[in-house]
C-alpha cells in the first residue's frame, strides 16, 4: 500500500511536470509562433466541456464520500474563493489573448492578473496531486482536465505581458511561473496528505468555477457550430474514459 501510494504521488508530480510545460508552450506560441486563435478557442471549448464533467461527474462525488456532505461547503468555498480574486485582485481577468493595450500599461493591471493566474494555476496542482492521492483513475482524469486549459493559461498571460512591455523573454517567463504556481501546488498537497478531505473538494470548487464562469463564457463570445459541439465533445469524452477504464 505505501509502495503504491509513493508511485502515485511520483505519477502526480510527474504529470505536474508535464501539466507546467504547458503554460510555457502557451506563452511559447504568443510570443514565436503566429497561432491562429481558433485553436485557442477549440482548447477553451472542449476544455470546458470536460472540466464541468469531471468535477460532477467525479471529483464533487468523491470528495462527499471521503468527508460527508461538509465537503460541500468546501466545494463552495473554493468557488466563491476564486470569485473573490478574479473581481477584487484581478478585474481585467479573462482568458485569451489581451488586446486592451492602454490598459495594461499599468503595472498594477499586469500584476493583478498574474497573481489571478497563479492561484488557478496553483490550484491545478492542488487538484493533480488530491486525484492522485484518492486514485490513480481519479489523478489522470483530473490532469487531462488541467492540461486542456494550460495552453490558454500560458497564451492568456504572455498575451498581457507583450501588451504591456512587448518583451519576449518576460512574456515566457511569465508563463514559466504559472508551471511553477503548478508544481508547488502539486508537492504541498503531496506532503499535506492528511488534508486530503480538505483539498480535493477546494479544488472541485475552483475546477467548477473555471469552467463554468472563465471557459463556457468565453466559448460562447464564439457563436458558431463547432465551439457548441467541442462543448459536447469534451463532455462525451470524460464519460467514454469512464465507461472505458473506471471498471
Amino acid at each position: 500500500m505505501i509502495h503504491e501510494l509513493s508511485f502515485r504521488i511520483a505519477l502526480a508530480a510527474l504529470l505536474g511536470l508535464i501539466a507546467a510545460g504547458g503554460n510555457l508552450l502557451g506563452g511559447y506560441f504568443v510570443v514565436y509562433r503566429e497561432w491562429p486563435r481558433r485553436y485557442l478557442q477549440y482548447f477553451l471549448a472542449l476544455g470546458a466541456g470536460y472540466m464541468l464533467s469531471v468535477a460532477l461527474v467525479e471529483v464533487i462525488p468523491e470528495s462527499v464520500h471521503l468527508a460527508g456532505e461538509s465537503a460541500l461547503l468546501y466545494v463552495l468555498a473554493g468557488f466563491f474563493l476564486v470569485h473573490l480574486f478574479e473581481h477584487t485582485i484581478a478585474p481585467h481577468f479573462h482568458f485569451g489573448e489581451e488586446t486592451h493595450t492602454e490598459q495594461m500599461q499599468h503595472g498594477h493591471a499586469q500584476s493583478a492578473i498574474f497573481l489571478g493566474l497563479a492561484i488557478h494555476t496553483f490550484f491545478d496542482g492542488v487538484a493533480i496531486a488530491s486525484g492522485f492521492l484518492v486514485s490513480t483513475w481519479l489523478g489522470f482524469l483530473i490532469f487531462v482536465a488541467v492540461f486542456l486549459h494550460k495552453l490558454p493559461e500560458g497564451f492568456t498571460v504572455a498575451s498581457v505581458v507583450m501588451a504591456r512591455s512587448q518583451s519576449k523573454r518576460n512574456a515566457v517567463r511569465a508563463a514559466g511561473l504559472l508551471g511553477a504556481a503548478t508544481l508547488a501546488g502539486v508537492l504541498l498537497t503531496s506532503q499535506l496528505q492528511g488534508q486530503l478531505k480538505y483539498a480535493l473538494p477546494l479544488s472541485g470548487g475552483v475546477t467548477l468555477y473555471v469552467a463554468a464562469t472563465d471557459l463556457l463564457p468565453e466559448v460562447n463570445k464564439e457563436p458558431n457550430w463547432r465551439m457548441a459541439l467541442l462543448v459536447f465533445v469534451g463532455v462525451a469524452t470524460m464519460l467514454i474514459l469512464k465507461l472505458l477504464f473506471n471498471l
